[in-house]
């Protein structure tokens, strides 16, 4: 499988082409391709364009989605994330990621910043029934939120 990106106009010539940085990671990183810092105030969120468009080439047309992942440093250091999204494997439009600031600071997202990163992966497509009950005799049974304690 090959992944095919378009670079936009607004994807600066200047930023390294995307790609995977070391052996073994999962994703690569999205950048902020706007021509101006976006203030993103505490509680609030802000959509990035990431500055191209993306094919699946040599796959399946309907086996693999792309996945828009936060990447850890934004939350470990700014109090901000990305929010998970799912691009369908037909979507052509351009690429771009939500920011939502879960601090009590302005976070400002600058031209160029790495703010999010892209995973392909799988799916699997099972048919959907509609039944009159599931088993709900499981080990867990309903037990949801904090059903198995906190330590």
């Amino acid at each position: 499988m090959k992944v095919l990106i378009e670079y936009l106009e607004n994807y600066d010539e200047a930023w390294e082409r995307m790609g995977y940085k070391h052996p073994g990671d999962a994703g690569f990183d999205l950048r902020a391709a706007i021509p101006a810092p976006v203030v993103v105030k505490p509680g609030q969120k802000a959509v990035i364009p990431n500055g191209f468009r993306l094919a699946l080439a040599d796959a399946p047309s309907d086996a693999f989605e792309v996945q828009i992942r936060p990447r850890s440093g934004l939350i470990a250091h700014h109090d901000a994330m990305a929010t998970l999204g799912t691009i369908d494997f037909n979507y052509r439009g351009e690429y771009k990621t939500m920011i939502f600031n879960f601090g009590a600071q302005d976070f400002v997202v600058n031209p160029g910043d790495r703010i999010s990163q892209a995973v392909v992966c799988p799916i699997v497509r099972p048919e959907i029934l509609a039944v009159a009950s599931v088993d709900k005799n499981t080990a867990r049974g309903a037990g949801g939120f904090g059903s198995t304690g906190t330590s």
